[in-house]
Parts: structure tokens; sequence; C-alpha cells
């Protein structure tokens, strides 16, 4: 039986059965039970007993047919005395058949006419009481009372399976979508119960499935049209390296190619990495303005080789919870961008600052900025501004977009303004709750 459903109602119906019978058996326990010593009602047999005894003895078989009578008469049903054997003491008749019939332990028999049989113990030895009578009330018919309770029991048996399974029912069909490459399908479930936990369990795999597929994608296709014009730059320098006098200038040419191949390659990943499971990245408490001194000093010297100066502002910042190593990328990718684009012997700027519950990394550099209606678009991928900002200043494009995702992991954001002159970029980031572990290496 695979149905929940059927098993459901199965159970429901199986264990009204088993009821029943327990039901049954009590009741016929307790009727069938013969009565205690002490009952008021047997106390009265037993006395009817000894009367009818004692004018068997005294007034022999017509003593003991007119006392019969007479309590007949009295009490309803056919009243006999017989001896051990079962004969009648007045008629002679055997009864012994209904001294075979009759058991204390199975209750009175009936017979075929419907009237009951009871028979007492042995008086002294040599005399059985017995009395026939019809039952002054029959039980009633039961069977339609059980009939509707076992409707009553079917139907709450049907509630609570549809209850169980409609849920099931529609997070397979949820669960098939998925599978068939829906990647939106969603459970949704409100319920508070373990199929409600299940559902929501569900959702949080698929978005994350979700996310990890399209990161693969968006990879795909990104490295399917940026590695286009590095390829065909390379075919043809090797071209001109085979026919070429110059060898060296073609070999170099190649050689800047393989670099910049080399480097998409690896903010490719770099962006892959950033947009793959958030739950799956360890989490710490990072002391940011520690975090700032370290990228200034190893970004310094590539500052100064280009003629700028990298100038850091520490303002106290505190800690933040999250990726160490991510929010190094993301910052950094801001550095660098910030050092490509600076004029020579200016200065960048990078203030760290509180906001009420967040900290602010602020980066500013001389540069030429861009145009305002490309604000937003400088961290898609691949954008490139025309002029300074482009391919030729060495910028691929991915490393602005890298910034935003991480520090959309960690639930902040990202957002620039021209400064005139140059660019201004501005890192919100919560600040850690005070119940989080001290920050590393503090």
């Amino acid at each position: 039986m695979q149905s929940i459903f059927a098993k459901v109602l199965v159970w429901s119906i199986g264990t009204f059965a088993l009821s029943l019978v327990a039901y049954w058996a009590i009741a016929h326990t307790l009727i069938r039970r013969s009565l205690p010593d002490s009952d008021p009602f047997r106390r009265m047999i037993e006395l009817a007993e000894d009367e009818v005894c004692r004018s068997y003895e005294e007034r022999g078989a017509a003593g003991l047919a007119e006392h019969l009578r007479r309590l007949d008469a009295r009490v309803p049903g056919q009243h006999l005395l017989t001896d051990a054997h079962g004969r009648d003491l007045v008629t002679g008749d055997d009864r012994s058949d209904l001294l075979r019939r009759w058991s204390p332990r199975t209750g009175p028999p009936r017979m075929p006419d419907g009237r009951i049989i009871f028979a007492g113990k042995p008086r002294r030895g040599k005399y059985r009481f017995i009395t026939i009578v019809r039952p002054w009330f029959e039980p009633p018919n039961i069977l339609p009372y059980y009939g509707a309770v076992v409707l009553v029991i079917v139907g709450m048996g049907s509630i609570l399976a549809i209850h169980l399974i409609t849920p099931l029912r529609h997070l397979r069909r949820v669960v098939d979508r998925f599978g068939r490459g829906d990647l939106s399908a969603r459970a949704e479930s409100r319920r508070r119960d373990e199929i409600g936990e299940l559902s929501r369990a569900f959702d949080e795999m698929a978005g994350r499935i979700a996310t990890l597929l399209a990161a693969e994608r968006r990879l795909l296709q990104d490295v399917s049209h940026e590695l286009r014009s590095p390829l065909a730059r390379l075919d043809v320098a090797v071209d001109l390296a085979r026919t070429s006098e110059d060898r060296a200038a073609s070999l170099g040419r190649i050689q800047r190619e393989v670099v910049r191949l080399s480097t998409l390659v690896d903010e490719l990943l770099q962006l892959t990495r950033a947009e793959g499971d958030p739950s799956a990245r360890p989490k710490e408490s990072v002391a940011l303005g520690e975090l700032l001194r370290d990228l200034v000093y190893d970004c310094g010297m590539e500052a100064e080789a280009g003629g700028t100066r990298l100038a850091l502002r520490d303002e106290a910042p505190g800690s933040i919870r999250g990726d160490r190593e991510l929010l190094r990328r993301a910052i950094e990718n801001v550095l660098r961008n910030a050092i490509r684009h600076a004029p020579a012997g200016t200065d960048i700027q990078v203030v760290a600052t509180r906001r009420e519950q967040a900290v602010a990394v602020i980066v500013r550099d001389r540069g030429p900025g861009v145009s305002e209606e490309m604000l937003e678009a400088i961290f898609d991928p691949f954008f490139r501004v025309e002029g300074d900002r482009s391919r030729a200043s060495g910028g691929i494009g991915l490393g602005l977009s890298i910034a935003r995702r991480a520090v959309a992991l960690h639930g902040g954001r990202i957002s620039c303004a021209n400064g005139h002159p140059g660019l201004i970029v501005t890192i919100e980031l919560p600040l850690a709750r005070e119940a989080d572990p001290p920050p590393s290496g503090a």
C-alpha cells in the first residue's frame, strides 16, 4: 500500500474494529460472568430453592407441584425441581439436557423458542432447581449506531489524510517542475509542522541551486563573449610571428594577450565565487581598520609606480561580520580601479567611518570621473567607459562587479558619484553585533 491517504483510512478503520472487538469482549465477559455470592438476586433465588426443596421433603410430589404452581403464578417463568441426575421430581421426565446446557462460565443458554435457562447449584447434594423464563427485555440492535460511528471515523480519517496529502502532492509538483528546469518553482509553505519544515528546506535548497546555476551560466556566457577578442588577436599575432621579421615584437604581443587571458580567467573565477552559495562561505568578525591598513600597504607600491599615493584616514570604524577574503577582494578591486585611473601626482583618499549601525569605506581618486548616466552601469560585468576608463588602461570590466556582489553578500551596498574631479566610491557594510566573537587577529 503506497498511498498515505489509504494508509490513514485503513489505520482509522482498523483502530475502530479493534476497539469494537475489545468492547464486545468486555461486554460479553461482564454479561456472562456468574453473579457474586453476595448479590441480592442470588440470595432471593436461594431462598426460593430452599422453600421448593422443603415443600418436596415435607409434602412429597403433590405438595411440590402445588408449590411450583403458586411460584409460577407469582414469578414469571417455568420452575422445575429435579434430582441430581436431572429427573423431574413432579412428572418424572428427564430434564438432564437442560442441566447439560447450563454452564456458570458461559452464562444462561437459550432455548429454540428464545427462553433462557437458569439452573441453580446442587442443593444438599440431591436437588437441582431450574427456571425457564422468557427475557423481559431484548438488547437493542446496535449495528446502525456502530455504522454511524464508522462513517464518522472514515470522515475524520479522510480529513486528516487530505490535510497530510495536499501539501505533499503540492511539494511533489514543485519538485517535478524544478527538476524539469523551472528554477523559479518554490513550495512557499506556511505550515508549521514537519511538512512545512521540509517545504522550506526545499525552497532554501532550490534558491542555492538556482544561484549556483545562474552564476555558472553567466560565467559561460561571459567567457564565451570575452575570449573571442584576445583569441582572435593571438591568432593574428601567431601569424605575424611566422611571417614578420620582427619576431620579438610579435612574441611580446602574444605574451601580453596571454597575460590578459590569464587575468580574465582569474577575475571570472573570482566573480563566480562571489556569486556562489553564501551559507557555505566562512564568516568571522573582521576588524575593518586593520584590513584597510593591510590593503593600503599592499597597494601602495602599485600606486607609487603610477605616480600616485594612497592616503588612509581611519576613524575607528569597528568590526564587521563576514568573509575576510571576500571583503578584502572587494575593497582591493575598488582601490586598484582608483589607482588605474588616478592622474600622476595626485592622492587617492581612503576614509573609514561609522554611519549609525553601519561602517562606510570611501575611496576617492582625482581622475576624469564618468558621465552621470553611467554611474550605475559601471558595476555591470564587462562594462567599460570610453576614454581613460577603457580596456586600454588595463581593466577588463569585472573588478567593480565583483565588489558589488561581494558587498551584497554581506548585506551592504556600494555606490559611486562624481567628485568633480574624480570618482567617489562608497561601500557601506553593517556593523557586527555585540554578541559576535572578537575580531580575528585582535
